[in-house]
């Protein structure tokens, strides 16, 4: 494909996510969208709109309070579009009015889907909605088990519905700050259902769409999935364990000292979980330890897995980038992985991203730390689970100023088009000519 046309491609699918976000920071803006019928800050909405549209769930105010039941309709419509991506969500109107999906369409549908190959649009948009059709709804009626019962029927369906699909995108926004504003699922620390069918949704949610297909075609056969497959479902279970561990070794005496060893290990595990873009939180992020927070923020800086609902570097990119450090280190001039060379190309642009990623958490961090006074550790934490679109938050987000919330916005943007699009973007449309130059040693170390 040439540069231009991917430049295009692109292009399209960031200025889709931006439409999103403009037509949900006017919706949101409308008296009708709060409780008190009052207009909302504009900063305030573009704020909401852009964590909603790009599955974040960093917040401002309060979502229970603050916004009406048109206003969290808004939220949840702009949750679902950008966790489906809107190309998939076009593509599937035209599949109903029995149209043709065009080869432009077809290509930026594939993109923002993260298929890997033009096979069969159809039959991969069937997949996308089919499953997310059936994992959230799944989810909703396991929620309304215990949403019924506490908050009745119209109102126990709703919450189930709405958190059943904010966490298999992986958003993490909630409903339950009506006693204690920004609460998350901490007041549901000891309710086993609610955590877990959250965390499974998650799960599904952040390993991406184009895995569900090896899954439902090879069942068990781990060997005869595509590498693609093989990583993610590798590197996500990596993560999950090594996340458990550290957060077990870290928090033993701190915030889960007073657990007996079954409730460290459980919450252990789902915080190794929300560290995987999903954004609700059992127990206090703000009193986690230091070694923690940091930590975290490097997990959350990695993310999904690519073509999922998850932000972030993603995992396999991560991965390749490791796996390039250790090739050179060994001197080898490949990269390789289950028995599969990793082309010098797909090397070239992990390294891109992971760089592009730091140095904007980076130059963000820094920022806002000049900007507010605020400590390196907790500012760390807010701009990864931005870029990240983890929206995980030790509690200063809505005590920031409106330049850093302007910033957060662009990382929580940035984060969700993915590294790769933001490096096609940055590119130029034409490639000078491939000229040859001297070669020359530079020491280094």
């Amino acid at each position: 494909m040439k540069k231009g046309i991917k430049y295009n491609y692109t292009l399209k699918i960031a200025l889709s996510f931006i439409a999103i976000i403009l037509l949900g920071t006017l919706l949101l803006c409308l008296p009708v969208s709060s409780q008190d019928g009052s207009f909302t800050s504009p900063i305030d909405c573009l704020f909401t709109a852009t964590s909603s549209t790009c599955v974040t769930g960093l917040i401002t105010l309060n979502t229970a309070t603050h916004w009406s039941l048109f206003g969290k309709a808004v939220i949840l419509c702009m949750i679902q579009l950008g966790g489906l991506s809107f190309m998939s969500v076009a593509a599937l109107f035209i599949m109903f009015l029995k149209r043709r999906i065009s080869a432009s369409n077809r290509k930026i549908l594939m993109q923002s889907a993260g298929a890997m190959e033009l096979s069969s649009p159809r039959t991969m948009i069937k997949r996308i909605f089919i499953g997310t059709a059936l994992f959230e709804g799944i989810g909703a009626v396991l929620l309304s088990i215990r949403f019924i019962s506490q908050f009745g029927v119209i109102k126990g369906i709703w919450y189930s519905v709405f958190h059943s699909v904010s966490a298999f995108c992986n958003a993490g926004f909630d409903l339950l700050g009506y006693d204690t504003p920004f609460v998350s699922l901490t007041a549901y620390q000891n309710d086993y259902l609610v955590l877990s069918v959250i965390a499974m949704l998650v799960v599904v949610g952040g390993i991406g769409f184009i895995i569900w297909g090896d899954v439902a075609k090879y069942r068990f056969k781990f060997k005869k999935y595509s590498l693609h497959s093989k990583l993610c479902l590798s590197i996500t279970a990596a993560l999950l364990l090594t996340g458990t561990l550290l957060t077990l070794l870290f928090e033993y005496n701190g915030v889960l000292k007073d657990m007996n060893i079954f409730e460290k290990i459980y919450h252990s595990f789902f915080q190794s979980v929300t560290l995987r873009t999903a954004g609700f939180n059992a127990i206090d992020q703000a009193s986690l330890t230091e070694a923690t927070k940091t930590f975290s923020s490097v997990f959350m800086l990695i993310g999904g897995c690519p073509g999922s609902t998850a932000g972030g570097i993603k995992t396999t990119t991560f991965f390749v980038v490791l796996l390039n450090i250790v090739a050179s280190t060994r001197k080898n001039t490949d990269v390789v992985v289950f028995k599969r060379r990793i082309d010098s190309e797909t090397v070239r642009q992990a390294c891109a991203v992971v760089f592009v990623y730091i140095s904007m958490v980076v130059v963000s961090t820094v920022t806002i730390c000049g900007i507010e006074g605020l400590p390196l550790s907790s500012v760390l934490y807010e701009t990864a689970s931005a870029i990240g679109t983890v929206g995980l938050t030790v509690g200063i987000t809505p005590h920031l100023s409106t330049l850093s919330h302007l910033l957060l916005t662009v990382m929580m943007f940035a984060g969700r088009i993915g590294g790769l699009s933001l490096v096609t973007i940055l590119e130029r449309k034409q490639q000078k000519a491939d000229i040859q130059r001297p070669t020359a040693k530079i020491l280094i170390g």
